[in-house]
């Protein structure tokens, strides 16, 4: 039934704008060599980007499906629930021990655990990461030998302000990331459930020195 399957892509990052500035600074463009390559010769470039979050799927952390195993396992949406907030249940038995239903621990959450045998009906990919909301900064200086000589010095600042993000994947950067800690992220019965700053990089600001000689 892939119809009753469909949701967000893990892929999916709906909205992603990045703006850029170079300013090369005019100043002492027709001054003395020492004025030019002391003062002069200033380059900057900020660059922002915005990018929506990343989908996660609610997993319960128990055999819902008694297929053998936890992996995959989803939860019970209620749709009354508080946005992003998740409970355990306690199993209701009979007279005879026999497991005959689950009560949830907090009657409030939008995401129940599914016990053994239960029906799970959340969908995949269904709650937010944080988005990426980030500026970094990069200032240039030249120093200019001969006509076809220089020398060029370059600092670059990620997240120049230091703002926390704590999401998904690389803020600056396609490349894969490995994460440690996601089960207890995604599972209801984990310690750091929907907790982002317990599991994902902050993304603390970090520069980077460059220096090239160009001949």
């Amino acid at each position: 039934d892939v119809a009753a399957d469909y949701g967000t892509s893990a892929l999916d990052r709906r909205h992603r704008v990045t703006l850029e500035l170079i300013y090369d600074e005019p100043f002492f463009k027709n001054g003395n060599w020492l004025s030019k390559n002391v003062l002069g010769n200033w380059e900057i470039a900020p660059v922002y980007t915005f990018q929506s979050p990343e989908y996660w799927t609610v997993q319960s952390g128990v055999d819902s499906n008694l297929n053998g195993d936890v992996w995959g396992d989803r939860a019970i949406y209620n749709p009354q629930g508080i946005p992003g907030t998740g409970t355990t249940v306690t199993a209701v038995t009979n007279s005879a021990g026999d497991t005959v239903g689950y009560l949830a621990d907090s009657s409030t959450a939008q995401y129940v655990q599914a016990g053994k045998g239960a029906l799970a009906n959340t969908p995949r990919n269904s709650v937010a990461l944080p988005h990426i909301n980030n500026v970094d900064f990069t200032a240039v200086k030249r120093i200019n030998f001969t006509e076809h000589t220089s020398f060029e010095f370059q600092l670059q600042a990620l997240n120049v302000f230091n703002h926390a993000q704590f999401v998904g994947g690389n803020i600056s950067d396609v490349a894969a990331l490995s994460q440690t800690g996601i089960t207890d992220f995604v599972r209801l019965n984990g310690p750091n459930f929907n907790i982002p700053k317990n599991v994902f990089n902050s993304y603390a600001r970090s520069l980077k020195l460059f220096a090239k000689f160009i001949f």
